[in-house]
């Protein structure tokens, strides 16, 4: 057998309704003796905002589903309202200010918050001149305000990472000796004392020790493994739009980088086009990186151009 309903449940509509919705929930369950949860479920499942305010309900089928998507999103946005910190405000009134600080605009933020349509001009103008309300806007934006500034400046942070990569952050490479190998093994002296030689080497670093958000590519090739990272010169050109918010030395910093990657880039194509054997191409290769790596250091010691 279904369970009776309880008189409550009609009384707490009766008290909502007749203060304009402007009651709070929890002033009407302390009255009841009941918990402020039983009377916003009663007040979601009988819909008292369409008791309010009648002219809000569009008796054509686009306009219910128009408002059937209305409550849906106010839904998730209530949940949000009960948990916030002012509670000074009617239910109401802080649906005003969050659709308010989404919209910027007074009737609309009134309208969609359950007040009627054709005082909703009024309503939006009231409430923005009401202490308390405004005060909650000016808050809800600068929670906002501060929310997007973070995220821009995380981007803004791994451009500036991207741009200012040192290749020596990935690699180690250098000069070192070794033995000589031959078909049968090391080569020796008359002496029998192993034969050795100096080669250049380049190591990458374990990955647990570089930043891996920079690299785009890791691949093996018939020639070894290599390296892609992020374009230097794209994180460049980001950063060249907000120019003009950074210091003087920041901006130097970054036009001298700019500088260094196209002398890098033109260091390479004279390696690469230029007229040599296997071996000695990439010992002038390695021999390049100690002197981009030198220069780098030095740049960044000194502040300074070359």
């Amino acid at each position: 057998m279904a369970r009776a309903r309880s008189p409550n449940r009609d009384k707490a509509y009766k008290m909502w309704k007749d203060s304009g919705g402007e009651m709070k929930l929890k002033d009407i369950a302390d009255k009841l003796g009941v918990s402020a949860s039983q009377i916003r479920k009663w007040k979601n499942e009988d819909e008292w905002e369409k008791g309010l305010n009648p002219n809000s309900n569009v008796t054509n089928a686009k306009g219910n589903v128009t408002k059937q998507k209305q409550q849906k999103e106010r839904t998730p946005k209530q949940d949000v309202i009960e948990a916030d910190e002012s509670e000074e405000l009617t239910e109401k009134q802080r649906l005003f200010c969050l659709y308010y600080v989404k919209t910027f605009n007074a009737t609309q933020s009134a309208i969609k918050a359950g007040y009627a349509a054709d005082s909703a001009h009024v309503e939006g103008s009231r409430l923005l001149r009401n202490a308390k309300v405004s005060a909650h806007v000016r808050n809800l934006k600068a929670t906002l305000t501060g929310e997007i500034f973070l995220e821009a400046l995380d981007v803004l942070k791994k451009y500036v990472a991207i741009a200012f990569a040192d290749i020596t952050d990935f690699v180690t490479f250098g000069q070192k000796e070794r033995e000589v190998m031959g078909m049968f093994g090391p080569v020796v002296d008359k002496e029998g004392n192993p034969v050795t030689e100096i080669v250049n080497y380049v190591d990458f670093k374990d990955s647990s020790m570089v930043d891996g958000t920079i690299i785009t590519e890791v691949k093996q090739g018939k020639d070894g493994i290599s390296v892609k990272l992020a374009d230097k010169m794209k994180a460049l050109d980001k950063l060249s739009l907000y120019f003009d918010l950074f210091p003087d030395q920041f901006k130097r910093q970054i036009e001298q980088e700019r500088l260094q990657i196209e002398k890098e880039r033109l260091e390479v194509y004279r390696q690469q086009n230029a007229p040599s054997k296997a071996n000695k191409a990439t010992e002038n290769w390695v021999d390049s990186l100690h002197q981009i790596a030198a220069r780098r250091r030095k740049l960044k010691e000194g502040g300074g151009n070359e």
